[in-house]
C-alpha cells in the first residue's frame, strides 16, 4: 500500500523526507515524481508535472495540505523533534501523549501533515 502526496517540489520533498525523516529513495521518475519508503510504508511524492496533478472535470486542483496524513513511528521523538526544530521544520502543535505513546504533527516543504508516533 502507498500513500501519495502532492507536492511542489520533488527535490525539496526529498530533502525532508530522506535527509530529515529516514526513508530511502526506491524510484525517481525525473523531477517529477519519486517513491521513497520507511519500513513497509511507501510513499508517492508527486510534483505538478505529474499526471496525477492535472485538474479534475470540475476544475478543482490536486493540491499539498490538508489533514490526513501518513504516521511515521520513530525510537526518540523528544530527540527527533529537538532536531526537527533546528532545521525550522513546521510544528501543527506540540508533543502530546495518550494511551498509545507520543506524537506530534508536522508539516512538509508543501504543507502536508505528518504525524510522528513513539509508542509507549
Amino acid at each position: 500500500m502507498a500513500t501519495r502526496y502532492f507536492v511542489l517540489d520533488v527535490e525539496k520533498s526529498l530533502l525532508f523526507y530522506c535527509g530529515l525523516l529516514g526513508f530511502e529513495v526506491l524510484e525517481q521518475w525525473g523531477p517529477a515524481f519519486a517513491i521513497v519508503a520507511k519500513d513497509d510504508q511507501k510513499l508517492w511524492l508527486s510534483g505538478p508535472g505529474t499526471s496525477a496533478a492535472q485538474p479534475m472535470p470540475d476544475g478543482s486542483k490536486p493540491v499539498p495540505g490538508g489533514w490526513n496524513r501518513i504516521v511515521v513511528e520513530v525510537e526518540d521523538i523528544e530527540t527527533l523533534v529537538a532536531r526537527l526544530r533546528e532545521t525550522k521544520t513546521v510544528f501543527r502543535g506540540e508533543t502530546i501523549t495518550g494511551p498509545g505513546g507520543q506524537q506530534v504533527l508536522i508539516e512538509d516543504p508543501d504543507g502536508n501533515p505528518v504525524e510522528l508516533f513513539e509508542s509507549r
